[in-house]
């Protein structure tokens, strides 16, 4: 069995949409470095993120 990890042991980034805390999930585990906005939503107003 794989060790179970806690949710505060997960990497988080801040989205700059929202600017709330996001952490890793499972379906980012091969691109979490490119990942920059956490949900859809945000990413589809990312020009209302301030720069």
């Amino acid at each position: 069995m794989g060790r179970v990890r806690s949710k505060s042991d997960l990497p988080t980034k801040i989205c700059p949409v929202c600017q709330r805390p996001f952490t890793w999930r499972k379906k980012w585990q091969d691109c979490w470095e490119d990942v920059k906005y956490c949900s859809e939503r945000c990413r589809r107003r990312r020009s209302e993120a301030q720069t």
